[in-house]
């Protein structure tokens, strides 16, 4: 099996900090596509919506979105997500819940709420991971 990297437009290249927004490794029956952790970071590192969890799950989400579209993958494919919440958040489900139903409306993907006591930059509240997205032969 070989892995080959993605580098999405739109996401900052990670590739000086040791990782890739996106590998993908072939399969015998196709792409299997995984997507690191995403958080509220625009392209130029700059956190969107500080303070905020809703708007910062939103940002995440949007991120995801935008790694997958360049492996030609979308949302609808992610099977599962993890959310890593900051401990200090974890309070504000009715917020997270909201943008997982506006994202997903009612076909949502399964999740696991993970409380944290910190993430990558202070400035975080909730980090998004999803489950691996396959991709079949064309």
């Amino acid at each position: 099996m070989t892995r080959s990297i993605q580098v999405p437009a739109g996401l900052f290249d990670s590739r000086d900090y040791g990782f890739a927004q996106v590998t993908i490794t072939q399969t015998p029956t196709g792409r299997a596509v995984h997507v690191s952790g995403q958080v509220a970071w625009d392209a130029d590192r700059n956190v969107v919506g500080r303070d905020d969890i809703g708007r910062q799950l939103e940002k995440s989400l949007e991120n995801l979105a935008t790694a997958l579209a360049s492996v030609g993958a979308s949302l609808d494919q992610v099977g599962a997500l993890r959310l890593y919440i900051k401990q200090s958040h974890m309070h504000e489900g009715k917020a997270i819940g909201g943008v997982l139903k506006a994202m997903f409306g009612d076909n949502p993907p399964c999740t696991t709420w993970i409380g944290v006591p910190a993430l990558a930059d202070e400035a975080f509240l909730v980090e998004v991971e999803p489950s691996t997205v396959f991709l079949t032969r064309a």
